[in-house]
């Protein structure tokens, strides 16, 4: 049974096109997760304008996950941390009580590339929203994976069945990458908290209902799903247990109002530190340009 269908929007970020499946006008979040934009799939020819890069940017109260399935970004932070992700890692950077960062396509303006991926944002819990930003990459070894017939897994954060990822989150959440053969099935236990699927391409199938790619279902929270593919499929799975509701404004994610007001002046006044590894601009707030 699936509760709701979400389709994804189609948004330009300039010279880049994402897919935003969450926040959705009729769903706020799955469990912690708060944001997930699917970035392409694109092709980069060589030369590409740097106006695709994401210039520098203020997070505060979130994790970002970034995770690709082609392609290669190179994150900066204003920590000063500097690392390329490429498929099947995981870059998840703890924002707390802030940190700035910026995402540019530098190999594929050199090399030209397939871009194609996912990036989530993950609410912190209430008691550690102001803790001290922090970076962290992580391999295909972080990432425990398998097979089960007609289906691949890998467990990209969190917890899943008695395995734990690498990735140091702080919240109770689950988040896996299936890869299905046709008719292949995918289940989902009872007790994980709030649960969705977003199909990426081909489709899935749950009781009667379709999920075509670039939908999201949302799952009941009680109860084991069962979903089968109907063709070759890839699909992400996340969730986990919810933390409340939360303000969302810009880059800003908070459980008080107030302190996306604060941020917005922080940012404003150039109180943020700024990646010292990045030449370009910051991106300033929405109508201050």
């Amino acid at each position: 049974m699936i509760e709701q269908i979400l389709p994804q929007r189609r948004r330009d970020l300039g010279g880049f096109e994402v897919g935003r499946v969450l926040p959705h006008p009729q769903r706020r979040m799955v469990g912690p997760f708060v944001f997930l934009d699917e970035m392409g799939p694109a092709d980069f020819p060589p030369g590409l304008d740097r106006k695709a890069d994401v210039r520098p940017h203020p997070h505060i109260g979130l994790s970002t996950l970034t995770y690709l399935f082609s392609g290669e970004i190179t994150h900066r932070d204003s920590l000063g941390f500097e690392q390329a992700i490429r498929p099947g890692e995981v870059n998840w950077m703890t924002a707390g009580r802030g940190i700035s960062h910026s995402e540019r396509f530098d190999r594929a303006r050199r090399e030209g590339a397939h871009m194609h991926g996912l990036q989530a944002w993950v609410a912190l819990p209430e008691a550690e929203e102001e803790c001290a930003p922090a970076f962290s990459h992580h391999g295909e070894d972080a990432l425990p994976s398998g097979i089960e017939g007609g289906l691949r897994w890998r467990l990209v954060a969190g917890q899943f069945e008695g395995v734990s990822a690498g990735v140091p989150v702080r919240s109770k959440l689950f988040y896996l990458h299936w890869e299905l053969a046709d008719g292949a099935v995918a289940r989902l236990p009872d007790g994980l908290g709030e649960r969705a699927v977003y199909v990426l391409r081909g489709a899935l199938e749950s009781g009667t209902t379709r999920v075509e790619a670039g939908q999201l279902a949302v799952l009941p929270g009680c109860g084991s799903a069962v979903l089968r593919a109907l063709g070759p499929t890839l699909a992400v799975a996340i969730g986990g247990e919810s933390l409340g509701p939360r303000f969302v404004e810009w880059n800003f994610v908070s459980s008080r109002r107030d302190r996306i007001e604060q941020a917005r002046d922080d940012w404003r006044a150039g109180r943020f530190a700024l990646p010292p590894n990045d030449d370009r601009e910051w991106i300033p707030l929405p109508g201050d340009d």
